[in-house]
């Protein structure tokens, strides 16, 4: 009698919690807030968030991850400062040369055109009037320069900081420096490049043999 009234004390409790059973959603939550998060707007006010406001900016002096920190401020001596970087941080080859001219296709040829004569589509429609070509002369097209315009903007010319980033931009300046030189009848970015690699070998193997001949004596 008493082995009949334990199995059906222990039935009417496992239908009574099998009854109640959600699948959806469970019975008890310890910690709910893990589960039912607080929702908060993009742009909203709160009282929790410091100045009342969720968008919050990022603890001063962090960087990004991915970012790279670009010294020369947004200022006339900035500009000034950049026109003496004459090297590019990233290798001269033909990727990074393909990269740079399918960027500069798809943000700068629209006014600059393709062939960097000033004449795009936005010129030729009278959009905009007095954008340069890369070859006029006085015009100090380098670099540096190239990469400090497109980060911070110059005259009508705003930022394309947010649109390409550091690689990019020099990616792009790259081809600048290529466009330049086919509009002077110069050798090209590549080929410049080789050129001066060929003679840091060769210079390289003559310190070598005088350094050599020198020992020897």
């Amino acid at each position: 009698m008493k082995t009949l009234s334990k199995i059906a004390l222990i039935m009417v409790v496992s239908a009574s919690l099998v009854g109640c059973f959600n699948k959806n959603k469970p019975n008890y939550q310890f910690f709910p807030n893990m589960y039912v998060s607080p929702s908060y707007d993009t742009y909203g006010a709160y009282e929790i968030f410091p100045n009342e406001q969720s968008a919050m900016l990022p603890v001063e002096n962090t960087i990004p991850r991915g970012f790279k920190p670009y010294e020369l401020e947004h200022s006339y001596e900035g500009y000034q400062a950049s026109k003496d970087i004459l090297d590019f941080p990233i290798e001269v080859n033909e990727k990074n040369l393909t990269t740079g001219s399918q960027l500069f296709t798809l943000y700068c040829a629209v006014c600059h055109g393709d062939k960097g004569d000033g004449k795009g589509i936005l010129v030729e429609r009278e959009k905009f009037l007095g954008v340069p070509s890369f070859a006029d002369q006085g015009r100090e097209i380098v670099p540096g320069r190239v990469y400090h315009v497109q980060t911070y903007g110059l005259n009508t010319m705003g930022s394309y900081a947010s649109q390409v980033n550091s690689e990019e931009r020099w990616q792009i300046a790259m081809h600048v420096m290529d466009l330049k030189a086919q509009l002077n009848g110069t050798p090209g970015i590549l080929e410049t490049a080789a050129q001066n690699q060929n003679n840091t070998v060769q210079e390289t193997e003559s310190d070598v043999a005088d350094s050599e001949e020198t020992q020897s004596n």
